[in-house]
């Protein structure tokens, strides 16, 4: 600044307030990111996420809300923008008009701040001399060029494929003539099972179910997996389980559901013995994911028959939704068994307002949960409250699962399987700061020939996995699965 003319003074102080907004928004991004979904902002991926987030602050809070919020958010940006130039071409007027004493400053401060950060003296438990913003360039710009190049390296990965070319009748021999149910709990993470506030409902709630399904002959074995995300972004976790691939990021999604990398669930439709159905409450717009992951037929939240009322960001609670899947779907007479691949929603953040149980026979169209819905509480009462956040959202997690294993009971046969899992830990406000990323898994069926072909899973007998229980990555599941129901492996390249 000392040094240049007029014009290109104030040229660079111009660029330099802008660049210090974008650092500061950056940082407000990093902030936000590690929140919710455990990690930092990633300029060359996430902007995407922008729109969603949007919109879960609609179904959440209200279209006001939302509108107010990305208003503001840009106000917000724009006023930071004029006030960092403002105050840098003021700054850089004031040096020049004192440039003698501006340049002593200049040096003795530029020593000071080198000996302070070559020898990292502190202050009050603080360095005297930051890096803070330097670092925070460097490690948001390495972000971008690694993320480039995993873009790269992760599509010619996505083209090979353990079981790209096994032939229709070497998939899944071992599973022939079962109904097949994948099915994931939005948020349902190792947390629920272990956390000293959630965990003594949701273990109470998983040992009754157990019980439950044992008198109705079902048997269960669970586990653990390690999820691609954390906090949100669910179908990272939902297609990571199912292609085999670590599906981490939105770039990742992107190019792996554009190719015909083998999902689990079209490894059934390829075969040709199974009708296989999606039944996902939370899609309310095209999903042309549909055909990657091999579905013959979809049922979104237009398609379920439901009149009652949202519960904030789910369309439906999850009582409903397998009820109407089971009427529209799974209790009809058809030629060939069913795979179905379902997503429950009535878990998603912000856990309120939070359904309730009713009698199955009282569902009709879903307008039984009116009083319900407004009997419970409002999203804005929960969402900025930790404790009472992590206390709903084990509520959440007991309802989900006692909607599930409710419905086996009521509706499992002798040749339903049933494997559910959670998609990811819930956000970082409500699993703890140092939480992991594993999420429980379970196996539920009445045939013991079914739970003896994963006896070498060593997985812990019932509903709740065992603390000390094997733990994989969620993108090994796969091909275990295919490998423990008789699938041959066939490479393909690509």
């Amino acid at each position: 600044m000392l040094g240049l003319p007029r014009l290109p003074r104030l040229v660079a102080a111009v660029l330099y307030g802008l660049g210090l907004t974008a650092l500061t928004a950056v940082n407000l991004l990093d902030m936000g990111f590690n929140e919710y979904l455990g990690r930092g902002f990633n300029a060359a991926l996430d902007w995407d996420l922008l729109p969603d987030a949007q919109a879960y602050v609609e179904d959440t809070l209200g279209g006001n809300a939302a509108t107010a919020a990305a208003v503001g958010a840009v106000v917000l940006v724009l006023l930071l923008a004029v006030v960092m130039v403002l105050a840098t071409i003021r700054l850089s007027g004031l040096l020049v008009r004192h440039r003698p004493r501006a340049a002593r400053g200049a040096l003795i401060a530029g020593t000071v701040w080198i000996t302070c950060s070559a020898l990292g003296l502190t202050l009050f438990g603080g360095p005297i001399a930051s890096e803070r913003a330097a670092g925070a360039l460097r490690v948001h710009a390495q972000r971008t060029v690694d993320s480039l190049r995993d873009e790269a390296a992760f599509a010619k990965e996505a083209q090979a494929d353990t079981f790209g070319d096994t032939p229709p009748d070497q998939l899944l021999p071992d599973l022939r003539g079962k109904d097949v149910v994948f099915t994931f709990i939005e948020s349902y993470g190792r947390s629920a099972i272990e956390d000293p506030i959630m965990a003594p409902g949701v273990d109470r709630t998983l040992d009754a179910s157990t019980k439950a399904l044992e008198k109705a002959g079902f048997a269960a074995r669970s586990g653990w997996l390690t999820s691609a995300t954390y906090g949100g972004s669910s179908w990272l976790g939902h297609s990571t389980t199912m292609s085999g691939l670590w599906i981490d990021n939105q770039r990742r999604y992107r190019t792996v559901t554009a190719g015909d990398h083998l999902t689990l669930t079209k490894a059934f439709q390829k075969t040709g013995a199974w009708d296989t159905v999606g039944v996902m409450p939370g899609v309310q717009k095209g999903w042309p994911e549909e055909k990657w992951y091999g579905l013959d037929k979809l049922y979104d939240a237009f398609d379920l028959g439901y009149r009652g009322p949202k519960f904030s960001w789910s369309t439906m609670p999850d009582q409903y939704a397998l009820e109407a899947f089971q009427r529209q779907v799974h209790g009809k007479k058809r030629d060939k068994p069913l795979m179905s691949f379902v997503i429950l929603t009535s878990s998603h953040q912000p856990w309120a307002p939070l359904p309730k149980m009713v009698g199955w026979d009282e569902l009709g169209d879903g307008s039984v949960f009116d009083a319900i819905q407004k009997a419970g509480n409002k999203a804005s009462d929960i969402i900025t409250d930790t404790t009472k956040s992590r206390q709903e959202y084990g509520k959440s997690i007991q309802y989900a699962v006692t909607s599930l294993t409710q419905w086996l009971e009521r509706y499992g046969t002798d040749d339903t399987v049933l494997v559910f899992l959670g998609d990811h830990q819930p956000m970082a406000r409500v699993s703890g700061t140092r939480a992991g990323r594993d999420v429980p898994v379970s196996i539920v069926a009445k045939d013991p020939k079914v739970l003896d072909k994963v006896a070498d899973w060593n997985w812990t007998e019932g509903l709740k996995p065992d603390r000390n229980a094997p733990v994989w990555k969620m993108d090994s599941f796969r091909d275990r699965f295919l490998k423990a129901f008789g699938s041959t492996p066939r490479p393909s390249t690509g």
